[in-house]
């Protein structure tokens, strides 16, 4: 089994990362594209450097690949030059940035089998979205493999757990194509308005029909952006020079950033109800999957226009294809489906009031270059021994430092996990304070990344398809306008052989759908212990509670009266909700409590209401874990 590498940044890392690296991107890519490109320089944007702090498994001698030799360091040994496998299509821009550190060979189209026969031979294997990188790849490649570059930005392809478990880095390239896309977008928006591609079709069957193909203008209408990320702030930059009035939704946009391209950010419902015109850019997740369906779909305008160049899944296609019949929906521009490439009877695809195009958000020349020299660039870094912000699974740690925290590293997560759900979705977070309960001493437990980034990945993770590890929390959490302090409180008990007491994860200038989770001081307040080596709920508000953090969570406020315990455990019970744990804390006898019930599985709708419909409850929330 490869031995395990601790990846830690270093505070000179930190210093690069201000550094912006759009000029220096643009030369590098116009001399990647004459004979005399040269290596880029090591300080890229948000790069870090990685300690080694145990060396990779030896190979005997008979069993180790073939590797080439490159030219004589300083002190006259010759180095063994790395063997990067290009899997899939990669611009010459790129290749000749690898090129400059390593030996690299292009093998595109093989099957599986080839590969998994190939892939022994190689220190870094560069893909798109068409090469599957499996367990069994990664397996095979054990001992040697150590970086997978996935040239775009999802990473649907790549076994992410079994990449960690064999020591091997994941790196992506999430932003050289997002122009790219943000110009398809506009460039569907118009041509769907102006109905383009029907009357071009039309024309060419040998019909003229200047009546029937009468467009929409695009001045003084209403543009819903949902997903105000890197792609939908670029769109709506666009679509004000269009003359548009532009609204958005996504709970993680900072304020000032919208206020600075003229954006109103508003609910998702009031964006999908003001909007004529609905541009999708989210996340494809749990939360978002076909979040645009029937229910949806009725709080719009009779007549809106929809276009969708994120991912295919976030619209429900039959609820879509009902709606344009309806007249609902006026029009579609699609760039991603469901299932890719669609079948070819597909009723949407086939609607005559749908605009449809093969996926081609990145299918320009500079943006397919500008993918592949940032994932070269990660790829080069990451054999070098640095890795790059757009690292997407966990670095190792050693055993011994994770075997003691591992429980506080769960209690961390979980924290953050519940206190997202409970914000108010449109109000979004902005203050984050973490304060650890401790007997140590500062150098006993002077090092809190690794726990601030478990709090962060809890925020992050489930409204959002950022993977959120140690080295790129810190700068996902910027990124997002997360505010993140921490604060240390001495315990009274230095006889404590355990690293914390407790982690507690306060949010604050926030709108709170559940507000007794709302402390005296205005701030959302979750608070957390290790017992037994098991995450505990301890603490929700100004209300005590004690609840295993192993299942999902139902948190109830209501008036402290007998009973009530009897009554939510007869209907979870009678609806064969299993109970892991219950707890209730309050204030003060016969005033208000707060009940927090552990379940084994998700209520239904109707079981939930049932439980809302007791006259002493007075507010109740579900909290997926």
């Amino acid at each position: 089994m490869a031995a395990s590498r601790a990846l830690l940044p270093t505070p000179h890392a930190a210093a690069a990362a201000a550094a912006s690296p759009a000029g220096a991107r643009a030369r590098r890519l116009a001399a990647a594209s004459s004979a005399s490109a040269s290596l880029p320089s090591a300080a890229r944007l948000l790069r870090v450097r990685c300690a080694t702090l145990s060396s990779p498994a030896p190979v005997a001698a008979a069993e180790a690949p073939a590797r080439r030799i490159s030219r004589a360091g300083s002190d006259g040994a010759l180095r063994p030059k790395p063997a990067v496998l290009v899997a899939e299509k990669l611009s010459e821009a790129g290749l000749a940035v690898l090129r400059e550190f390593a030996d690299v060979e292009c093998a595109y189209g093989m099957a599986p089998a080839e590969l998994l026969a190939r892939v022994p031979q190689f220190d870094a294997l560069i893909v798109r979205s068409g090469t599957k990188v499996t367990r069994e790849v990664l397996e095979a490649g054990r001992g040697r493999l150590r970086v997978v570059g996935r040239a775009g930005v999802g990473i649907d392809n790549v076994d992410l757990q079994a990449a960690t478990e064999a020591g091997c880095l994941v790196v992506n390239a999430p932003t050289a194509n997002t122009v790219a896309a943000a110009e398809h977008g506009i460039a569907l928006l118009a041509s769907m308005a102006r109905n383009v591609s029907q009357a071009d079709a039309a024309l060419k069957a040998g019909k003229w029909q200047r009546s029937k193909y009468v467009g929409v203008s695009l001045v003084g209408k209403t543009l819903a952006i949902m997903g105000f990320g890197k792609v939908g702030s670029e769109v709506a930059r666009r679509a004000k020079g269009l003359g548009m009035h532009v609204i958005a939704h996504d709970p993680y946009a900072p304020a000032d950033r919208a206020r600075a391209i003229g954006v109103e950010l508003v609910s998702f419902d009031e964006a999908i109800a003001r909007a004529d015109f609905i541009s999708l850019h989210m996340p494809l997740i749990p939360t978002t999957s076909k979040i645009f369906n029937d229910e949806s779909f009725a709080k719009m305008k009779t007549g809106v226009r929809i276009i969708n160049v994120a991912r295919g899944g976030v619209i429900d296609e039959d609820a879509l294809v009902r709606a344009l019949d309806s007249g609902k929906v006026a029009q579609a521009a699609l760039d991603v489906f469901t299932v890719e490439p669609p079948p070819k009877d597909s009723k949407l695809v086939l609607h005559e009031n749908v605009t449809v195009t093969p996926h081609l958000g990145a299918s320009t020349v500079e943006a397919q270059e500008g993918v592949a020299i940032e994932i070269a660039e990660a790829v080069v870094g990451a054999l070098k021994g640095e890795l790059a912000a757009t690292a997407v699974n966990a670095p190792m740690v050693p055993a011994e430092v994770l075997s003691e925290l591992a429980p506080y590293v769960s209690l961390a997560e979980k924290l953050g996990r519940l206190a997202v759900q409970l914000v108010a979705g449109e109000s979004g977070i902005k203050g984050v304070k973490v304060v650890y309960t401790t007997a140590r001493g500062p150098d006993d437990l002077d090092d809190t990344r690794l726990l601030r980034a478990m709090v962060t990945k809890g925020l992050v993770e489930p409204v959002s398809s950022t993977f959120v590890n140690l080295v790129n929390a810190d700068y996902t959490a910027k990124q997002r306008g997360l505010r993140i302090t921490e604060e240390r409180v001495a315990h009274d008990s230095p006889a404590a052989e355990a690293p914390l007491e407790s982690i507690q994860v306060r949010l604050s200038q926030v709108q709170s759908k559940f507000a007794g989770a709302i402390s005296d001081g205005g701030d959302i307040v979750l608070e957390g212990r290790v017992k037994y080596g098991v995450p505990h709920l301890t603490l929700v508000g100004p209300y005590e509670v004690d609840v295993s953090l192993e299942g999902n969570l139902i948190l109830c406020r209501q008036i402290d009266q007998p009973g009530m315990i009897g009554k939510v455990g007869n209907i979870l019970g009678q609806r064969n909700v299993n109970i892991s744990f219950m707890s209730v804390g309050r204030t003060f006898r016969g005033k208000q409590a707060i009940m927090a019930i552990g379940v084994d599985e998700e209520p239904d709708k109707e079981t939930l209401e049932k439980i809302g419909g007791i006259p002493a409850i007075e507010e109740f929330v579900f909290l997926e874990l």
